[in-house]
């Protein structure tokens, strides 16, 4: 027999024993009126040894458990933090009772506050109830799980015992709240998209397909908001965005899960430039508002969101970091480049597409501080407009920071009959085997014959922002549940 499945069966027999002396170890409720954080806050002015008598209600998890003798002391865990509990035999109904109870137990308390000779408020207890008796106990090492995978795979876990990685998840719910507080005080509209999509579109990816059986067709997870926001827009918004999961059957790394959480918003009458200074001034709002700087620490690295970020064109980033002037090379010439850095394609081997690969190798790892990286090749996306002053470029932008990119913008392209040609080359791509290159979506582009105004369109990756913000090294570490591998 494992330690673990001895130290169940020992549980399970306090379990029998609290049953048989009538005791519900699942009862329905427990009325609160205190959480640890407020009694902590609220009488950190007393003087050791001093006793209040302010009568509290209280309840937690039991993460640590000393009995000595006709004297116990606990700490508990709520939603808020810890504190200590105090039991004396004498001061505490059915103090015998604590014999049966166990770390990982909930357990709901009243008694009256005071602080101990080591300056630690604590609840001196004189009624506890049962609220829940754990069967399993906690991972021996209670103060944080250290395997990364255990943390990931079992979060409730980590949770439990990991305070920082709760913290992570709340500033997460924080910067969320924060997003849409900017976004609705700009006048952007909250709207919904549908998941499921009869024909996936919106950006460079592959989808997850499933089927629907009443229908008998096949149906698609979506990959972007994309195509359905430009609806919005054409249907008359103006200003429309969603926060919300797509999903892209890609490869899993630091900075990539399949499933993920996006911010879409489309704004009419505006350009690349009109909403690059919102990215700036979106960054800069949730910043403040959530850590009360725009400096953060990532990974020893101090970065600041500040406006204004540097702007700089792919070629001129090509040209500064990697030494290479594409403006000076041939199509051939730029091929060689990929050979000799072994840079593997994915789209073809088209000029705009060796000119991309080049600076996904070469650049990204040095973009440090918030930058745009702006004017990309035109054949990057079938959703741009083409540049104003260079048609061989789209006017796109991707804001770069810490190394790896944090969104993706442009001038959407609202001429129907180029948006049909480019999306029709794009379906040819995807006959050809590109399994990320998009369909033709014939419905989208009747609905932008009815007519598109012009319009700036942005993501931001929800998952890294967070990351930055808590200087998290990996996207798994801000997704409560991240896409694993089975075990089996």
């Amino acid at each position: 027999m494992d330690e673990t499945h001895r130290l169940m069966q020992d549980r399970i027999k306090k379990l029998e024993e609290l049953k048989a002396q009538g005791i519900d170890p699942y009862p329905y409720r427990f009325e609160k009126n205190s959480d640890s954080k407020q009694l902590q806050e609220k009488f950190s002015h007393l003087e050791k040894e001093e006793k209040t008598t302010h009568h509290v209600k209280i309840a937690g998890r039991i993460m640590t458990m000393r009995r000595m003798g006709k004297v116990t002391f606990m700490h508990i865990q709520d939603g808020y933090g810890k504190i200590q509990l105090y039991l004396q035999e004498d001061t505490a109904k059915n103090y015998e009772l604590l014999k049966k109870f166990d770390m990982g137990d909930f357990i709901g308390v009243e008694g009256i506050i005071f602080k101990t000779r080591t300056g630690e408020i604590t609840v001196e207890v004189h009624t506890f109830t049962l609220l829940t008796k754990s069967l399993r106990p906690l991972p021996e090492k209670w103060h944080g799980l250290q395997e990364l995978e255990l943390r990931y795979r079992q979060r409730y876990l980590d949770l439990i015992t990991n305070e920082k990685s709760k913290e992570v998840f709340i500033t997460r719910s924080k910067i969320v709240s924060a997003m849409r507080e900017f976004l609705d005080k700009k006048g952007f509209l909250e709207v919904e998209t549908p998941t499921l999509q009869p024909i996936y579109g919106g950006a460079a990816a592959k989808p997850f397909t499933t089927m629907h059986n009443e229908l008998k067709m096949k149906m698609y997870l979506k990959i972007s908001d994309e195509l359905y926001l430009k609806r919005l827009i054409i249907g008359g918004f103006e200003k429309v965005y969603e926060i919300d999961k797509d999903f892209r059957n890609e490869s899993i790394d630091t900075t990539h899960n399949p499933e993920f959480t996006m911010m879409e918003c489309y704004w009419a009458y505006a350009d690349y430039n009109d909403v690059m200074e919102l990215v700036e001034d979106l960054y800069v709002f949730i910043a403040e508002k959530v850590l009360g700087t725009t400096k953060v620490t990532y990974q020893e690295k101090t970065i600041d969101f500040k406006k204004p970020w540097k702007r700089m064109t792919m070629n001129d980033a090509l040209r500064e970091f990697a030494k290479i002037n594409v403006d000076d090379l041939s199509d051939d010439d730029l091929l060689k480049e990929i050979k000799k850095h072994k840079i593997e394609l994915k789209h073809g081997d088209s000029r705009g597409y060796l000119i991309e690969a080049l600076f996904g190798e070469l650049c990204e790892e040095h973009l440090i501080q918030p930058i745009f990286i702006i004017d990309h090749p035109k054949e990057t996306t079938p959703l741009c407009k083409l540049h104003r002053k260079n048609p061989e470029l789209i006017e796109r932008f991707e804001p770069f920071c810490a190394g790896f990119e944090i969104g993706n913008a442009y001038s959407e392209l609202n001429d129907p009959i180029l948006q049909k040609q480019f999306l029709t080359e794009q379906a040819k791509l995807l006959k050809k085997g590109d399994e990320e290159a998009n369909p033709l979506d014939d419905d989208f582009v009747e609905a932008m014959e009815y007519g598109m105004p012009p319009t700036g369109g942005l993501g931001i990756g929800i998952d890294r922002m967070v990351m930055l913000f808590t200087d998290a090294a990996s996207i798994r570490d801000v997704i409560l549940f991240p896409t694993m591998k089975p075990k089996s």
